[in-house]
C-alpha cells in the first residue's frame, strides 16, 4: 500500500471524530435516465454542508502535529472553506480569523460564527474577495499566525482525498467512472491522487462551469492559467487560477476529460433534482450530475459515482435559478416590442397569445414618436415550440420585436 494511501486512510479515520461518512446513495431516476450504476456521493451531508470540511480539518490536524505550539490559523473566503476552518478550529480549540468581503451575505457570516463560535473572528474587509485575501495575507505576516489556503495546499489535497478513501469502502470496489467538480482544484487532486495510488482502473471525468474553466485553460497552456473573467454565478467554483499543487497532481489529465457546463442548463438541472428527489444543491454541488448528460453513450452499462460537493444553497436566489432554467429549456424569453400606438393595438397584440402563454414583464421603455411605443416584454409558455407559433403571428401581423435573451449586456441592464 503507497504512502499516500495510507495517509489518506489515517486522516478519513481522524475525521470520524467530527462526523460519519457521508452517504453514498445509488440513484434510480438517473441510472434509468442513462441506463447505468449511478450513485450520489452526497456531501452536502456534511455537518457544513460541503466537503470543504475535509480539507480543512486535515490541513490543521497536520500542522498542529508538526507545530504544537501553532494557535492561530487564518483564511480568507466567503463561503464553504469559511465554514469548514470555523468548524474545524472549535474542534482543535485554536483561534481563528477569517476574513470574508463586506459584500458578503449576512446568512454565510452567522453561519461562520455558529460552528466557530468564540474560537473565530469575522473581519469584513474589501468589497471584492481579493481585497479580502491580500488583507489576511498581511494580516498572517504581521500575527505569525498560519494561513490555511482553500485548495492550493499538500495537506488540504490530503484531506479532500478521503472522498474517494470512503467511496471505494462504501462501493466495495473503485467504480469505473468518476464526476468531480473542479473550482480550484483541491477536490480533483485528492480523489484522482487516491485512485491512481490505489492503481485503481477508474475513468474520471472533470466538470468546471463555463464561465470559469480554469482548468481547461491549464491543460490547454500545461500549467495554471489566470482567466481574463470569471462568471462567479457558480460561485462554489468560480476560481480564476488553479492550484499551483493542485494541477501538479492533475497534469496528466487530457482536455477530452475535462467537461464545462453551461451555467443556464446547470440551473435546470438544480431545478430537476429539487422537484424529483428534494435534493437541495448549490450551483457547484450539482456540477457532476448535469455533466452526466454529456457522456451518456460512455458511461452506459458501467458504475458511476457523482460527487455531489455542496449543498449551501440560499434560497434568495432560487427565483434567479429558476429563471435562468427556464430561459435554458426555452419556456421564457424577453423581447423589445414595437407596438402600434393606436386604440386596440394591445388588444391585438394579446389576442396572439397561446393558451399556455403568459406575460410575465410588460413595461413602456419609452415612446419613439407618436406611431409607436417600445416595450420591453417577457413571456412564459409551457412548450418551447409555442413561441415558434407566437413569433410567426408576430411577424404576420405587423408586430416588429428583437429577441434580447441571449443578449447578457442587454438582460442585466434592463432585468
Amino acid at each position: 500500500m503507497s504512502t499516500f494511501v495510507e495517509n489518506a486512510r489515517a486522516a478519513t479515520a481522524a475525521l470520524r471524530d467530527l462526523f460519519p461518512e457521508t452517504p453514498l446513495q445509488r440513484n434510480d431516476f438517473l441510472s434509468q435516465r442513462y441506463d447505468a450504476d449511478i450513485w450520489l456521493k452526497r456531501e452536502d451531508l456534511t455537518p457544513v454542508r460541503s466537503y470543504k470540511i475535509r480539507g480543512a480539518f486535515t490541513a490543521m490536524r497536520m500542522v498542529l502535529a508538526r507545530t504544537p505550539e501553532q494557535s492561530h490559523f487564518v483564511c480568507a473566503s466567503a463561503g464553504n472553506h469559511a465554514q469548514g476552518l470555523a468548524f474545524a478550529c472549535k474542534h482543535f480549540g485554536v483561534k481563528g480569523t477569517i476574513f470574508m468581503p463586506v459584500t458578503t451575505p449576512q446568512q454565510k457570516i452567522e453561519k461562520t460564527r455558529a460552528f466557530g463560535g468564540d474560537n473565530v473572528q469575522i473581519r469584513l474587509i474589501g468589497d471584492y474577495f481579493d481585497q479580502s485575501l491580500a488583507a489576511a495575507q498581511k494580516f498572517c505576516a504581521d500575527e505569525d499566525a498560519y494561513f490555511l489556503a482553500p485548495y492550493d495546499d499538500i495537506d488540504v489535497i490530503l484531506g479532500q482525498s478521503t472522498v474517494a478513501a470512503e467511496v471505494v469502502d462504501q462501493l466495495g470496489r473503485a467504480p469505473d467512472v468518476m464526476l468531480v467538480p473542479v473550482g480550484g482544484g483541491g477536490l480533483a487532486a485528492g480523489t484522482t491522487s487516491y485512485m491512481r495510488a490505489m492503481k485503481a482502473d477508474t475513468s474520471f471525468r472533470f466538470v468546471e462551469p463555463t464561465g470559469a474553466a480554469s482548468l481547461t485553460a491549464a491543460v490547454a497552456e500545461h500549467g495554471p492559467v489566470t482567466l481574463n473573467k470569471v462568471d462567479g454565478f457558480v460561485d462554489g467554483a468560480a476560481v480564476a487560477r488553479i492550484g499551483r499543487h493542485n494541477f501538479d497532481a492533475l497534469d496528466w489529465v487530457s482536455a477530452g476529460s475535462v467537461l464545462r457546463v453551461p451555467e443556464d442548463r446547470l440551473c435546470a438541472t438544480m431545478v430537476e433534482v429539487l422537484n424529483i428527489e428534494g435534493i437541495v444543491l448549490e450551483p457547484a454541488g450539482a456540477l457532476s450530475i448535469d455533466a452526466l448528460q454529456d457522456v451518456a453513450d460512455q458511461i452506459r452499462g458501467k458504475t458511476v459515482v457523482c460527487v455531489i460537493s455542496g449543498g449551501n444553497f440560499d434560497f434568495e436566489r432560487l427565483p434567479e435559478v429558476k429563471e435562468r432554467a427556464q430561459r435554458y429549456r426555452g419556456l421564457k424569453k424577453y423581447f423589445i416590442l414595437r407596438l402600434p400606438q393606436r386604440p386596440g393595438a394591445l388588444r391585438d397584440f394579446l389576442m396572439m397569445l397561446g393558451p399556455d402563454d403568459d406575460v410575465s414583464r410588460f413595461e413602456y421603455l419609452k415612446k419613439n414618436a407618436r406611431n409607436f411605443g417600445t416595450i420591453l416584454l417577457g413571456l412564459e409558455t409551457t412548450k418551447r415550440e409555442n413561441f415558434d407559433i407566437l413569433l410567426k403571428r408576430m411577424t404576420e401581423g405587423g408586430f416588429g420585436y428583437q429577441d434580447i435573451t441571449e443578449n447578457e449586456m442587454l438582460t442585466s441592464f434592463l432585468l
